[in-house]
């Protein structure tokens, strides 16, 4: 028997999504750590997409931030972007830091969304660190069906 280590926990990924449109970041691992620590809130923050028969909802965790910190747009060609920027702790010259570990700088997410998504009904709320955007779904519009009656 095999052991393979679950490097998903157990959720459900896709190592490739057509509808992602991060913006790739060509120096990300380079080693300068002024701009290493301004891109990782970019790359930490993590946002989920669930799609329910109704609507497509978005969940993202921005523990820390306010609402005035984060912006939800849609552009015409149906893209959700959701940004922000999470602001560096004022360092005073008698502190000294141990550990360096909260993200601080701007994030930026972008999603292409299907056809089905009502652009200008798109709303968003933000309760404990997580901000939820839901996009409502066009009702599935079911063929007319006309009986032809048959002659002779």
């Amino acid at each position: 028997m095999s052991i393979v280590p679950s490097f998903f926990g157990g959720r459900r990924s896709s190592i490739f999504d057509p509808f992602s449109l991060d913006v790739w970041d060509p120096l990300k691992d380079f080693p300068f750590p002024e701009f290493s620590r301004e891109t990782s809130a970019f790359v930490n923050t993590r946002i989920d997409w669930k799609e329910t028969p109704e609507a497509h909802v978005f969940k993202a965790d921005l523990p820390g931030l306010k609402k005035e910190e984060v912006k939800v747009e849609v552009e015409d060609d149906r893209v959700l972007q959701i940004s922000g920027e999470r602001s560096r702790e004022n360092e005073e010259k008698n502190d000294t830091w141990h550990r360096v570990e909260r993200s601080s700088g701007k994030f930026m997410r972008r999603f292409r969304l299907p056809e089905n998504a009502k652009m200008d009904q798109v709303k968003a709320s933000m309760e404990n660190g997580v901000l939820t955007v839901t996009v409502p779904k066009e009702e599935v519009k079911k063929p007319d069906v006309k009986a032809i009656e048959i002659s002779g």
